[in-house]
C-alpha cells in the first residue's frame, strides 16, 4: 500500500520519510491542499526505475527492428565482427 503523506510532512518529518524511502524501496506519495503533487523516492529506488525503463526502451526498439526488418543474419553480423577486428 503507498505511503501518502501531506507536503507539510516533507518539511516537518524529512528524516522519517526518508527512513521509509530506503527501508521500503517504495516512493512516498505528497499531496498538496488534498490533491497528489509529488512522488518522493530513494536515489537507488530512482535509479533501479530509471534502468527498468532504458531496459524496456532498448527491448521495444529491438522489436520495433525486427517489425521493421532492420535486422542482420548471422553471417552479415559474423562478417562485420570480423571487419571491425580487422581480419
Amino acid at each position: 500500500m503507498p505511503a501518502i503523506r501531506k507536503s507539510a510532512d516533507l518539511r516537518n518529518n524529512y528524516g522519517k520519510i526518508s527512513d521509509f524511502c530506503h527501508k521500503y524501496r517504495e516512493p512516498v506519495f505528497i499531496t498538496k491542499n488534498g490533491e497528489g503533487d509529488l512522488a518522493v523516492m530513494s536515489i537507488e529506488t530512482y535509479e533501479e526505475l530509471a534502468g527498468r525503463n532504458e531496459l524496456y526502451q532498448l527491448i521495444q526498439d529491438g522489436i520495433n527492428d525486427i517489425e521493421n526488418g532492420k535486422t542482420l543474419t548471422e553471417n552479415e553480423v559474423l562478417k562485420n565482427m570480423e571487419s571491425a577486428l580487422g581480419n
